[in-house]
This record gives structure tokens, C-alpha cells and sequence, in this order.
């Protein structure tokens, strides 16, 4: 009997010293390549999310104080600094 694999496949390409560097950190962790992209993977997505998240909190902000340009922000900033 076949079991259904959980998981996908997937070919990347990198240059040369990007995939030997990859591969030293995979086994200086002690992880396949599989784990590393796989960690890498998230860790980009998480790190993604978080910034959306502050991108939308800066927007809200901004909102709040009446910023709505950069130029805004310039005549904030410079009556800050006197």
C-alpha cells in the first residue's frame, strides 16, 4: 500500500557561494537542507508579517496625529529638533 506524502518538492536555484554557504550552516546546525529552507522559509514570513503589522500600526498613528505626507512628517520632525 502507497502512503500519500505530506509534503511538496521543489527546485531553487542559487549561485554557487550562496549554496555553499548554505550548506556549511545546514551542517554546522545539524539540519538537512530540507530544514534549513524550510526554517528559513518561516522565519521570512514571520519576519514579513511583523512588518506589515508595524506598517499597519505606523499607518494608524499617523491617522490619529493628522500625518498625511511626508512633508508632514518633515515640519513634525523639524519642530521637534527647536
Amino acid at each position: 500500500m502507497k502512503t500519500k506524502r505530506v509534503s511538496k518538492t521543489t527546485t531553487i536555484s542559487l549561485p554557487p557561494g550562496l549554496y555553499q554557504e548554505a550548506m556549511e550552516l545546514a551542517r554546522a546546525k545539524g539540519m538537512t537542507r530540507s530544514e534549513l529552507f524550510r526554517e528559513a522559509l518561516r522565519r521570512y514570513q514571520r519576519d514579513e508579517q511583523e512588518w506589515q503589522d508595524l506598517l499597519a500600526y505606523g499607518r494608524r498613528k499617523a491617522k490619529l496625529a493628522g500625518i498625511r505626507s511626508e512633508a508632514d512628517v518633515e515640519r513634525l520632525v523639524d519642530a521637534g529638533r527647536k
